[in-house]
């Protein structure tokens, strides 16, 4: 197993990639862009993506070269210390595009066991979400406070997000669906800012599917250290993407799953 005892230099290194990465962001956010897609389905990329993951991986070669490196916009790096970080320079780019301040820069560290630090940052609102092995917490213009999830452990109480309302296949809508109609209240759209807001206590379940490693690594890291579960929708590892299921406590997560898989 990976020594995890130089967190703080990590720490360090993140919140510089963060800064890198928000400089580049705002430059460019409710600006006009050109837009590329990378699918014929649609599925955008901007000059901004490019230009913040190249920002970050600059302060990577200079801060922690024998690292390893997963990010959306770039090739894959092999390192040699048993850490990669895994990066999303604008998670939420049709957000982005649109307008709205729910993307955000999504910065994670893993070893063999999946990711143990993670930062969700959102450059406009100023936000900070950052988990580690010691704890979660909120950080925004000098101001940290900590992060803990909701007590919520009945669907019949919890907010319920996910980005899009069709959720992935029409088998995973129907499953979805069948979480959401017993819920208080179900919310979409929000990409990487609901996993902070469930992190923060503010809405207890997040269900998604077809994602991406760099999608979902940051998250997990934050949620978990605030005290909440990540998994796949087979109570599994949710670091290499996929369906993803994000809840506050174990009898919510338990609740959700058997609904999913009903």
């Amino acid at each position: 197993m990976t020594n995890r005892t130089d967190i703080d230099d990590i720490r360090k290194a993140a919140h510089a990639l963060a800064d890198a990465a928000r400089v580049v962001t705002l430059r460019y956010f409710r600006h006009p862009l050109e837009i590329e897609t990378k699918r014929a389905d649609f599925d955008p990329v901007t000059v901004a993506d490019r230009e913040a993951e190249a920002a970050m991986r600059a302060v990577l070669s200079r801060m922690r070269p024998d690292d390893g490196i997963l990010g959306e916009e770039g090739e894959a790096v092999l390192g040699t210390s048993g850490l990669t970080w895994v990066l999303d320079p604008i998670d939420g780019t049709r957000g982005f595009i649109s307008g709205t301040p729910t993307w955000g820069v999504l910065i994670a560290v893993q070893d063999e066991d999946g990711p143990f630090y993670g930062i969700i940052d959102q450059p406009f609102t100023g936000e900070r979400f950052e988990g580690d092995p010691s704890g979660a917490r909120w950080i925004r213009a000098g101001e940290t406070r900590p992060l803990q999830v909701s007590m919520t452990a009945t669907l019949a109480r919890a907010t319920i997000l996910s980005t899009f309302p069709e959720v992935g296949t029409r088998a995973e809508g129907a499953a979805f669906a069948r979480v959401a109609r017993d819920c208080r209240l179900t919310r979409y759209g929000m990409d990487c800012y609901a996993y902070a807001l469930l992190a923060a206590g503010h809405v207890d379940l997040v269900i998604e599917a077809q994602l991406q490693p760099y999608d979902i690594a940051a998250p997990i890291a934050v949620i978990q250290a605030a005290g909440g579960i990540v998994t796949d929708w087979r109570d599994g590892p949710a670091h290499h993407g996929g369906q993803v299921i994000a809840a506050a406590t174990p009898a919510l997560h338990a609740a959700a799953l058997e609904r999913l898989n009903g």
